[in-house]
């Protein structure tokens, strides 16, 4: 049983990143995938699809090729929510990370989210 599935899905991420995996398999929720769909839009990943193996659904990532290590940092944790106003995002190093949050219209990036003018969750920090 895992408590915090966000937290694991990053671990996850920056573990295969830095062993230079091409690829990598977890196990399917609806936030999990929306988050990697703001990273696939932000061209943090290359792919993400959802594959059915079994009787549980999986999620598949394929990794972008990048020359630095993929900094990622989770912010709100289940003991210590984060909410922020949407004048209160923050900008991950001066603009060229992002900041994933949950928001009343879905889990989006900082970008859209200052965008839209809404506030939520801080989910993550991504570099």
């Amino acid at each position: 049983m895992n408590t915090d599935p966000i937290a694991d899905m990053l671990t996850r991420l920056r573990n295969a990143h830095r062993a230079k995996h091409q690829e990598l398999r977890m196990p399917y929720s609806k936030i999990k995938y929306s988050m990697l769909q703001v990273m696939e839009k932000n061209k943090f990943i290359e792919e993400v699809n959802i594959e059915s193996s079994g009787k549980f659904q999986e999620i598949h990532v394929i990794l972008s090729k990048r020359p630095y290590p993929l900094e990622i940092k989770r912010i709100s944790r289940p003991g210590q929510r984060i909410y922020v106003k949407s004048t209160e995002i923050p900008a991950v190093m001066n603009g060229l990370g992002i900041a994933i949050l949950s928001t009343p219209m879905g889990i989006m990036s900082s970008r859209d989210a200052k965008k839209n003018q809404t506030g939520g969750e801080l989910l993550c920090e991504i570099a």
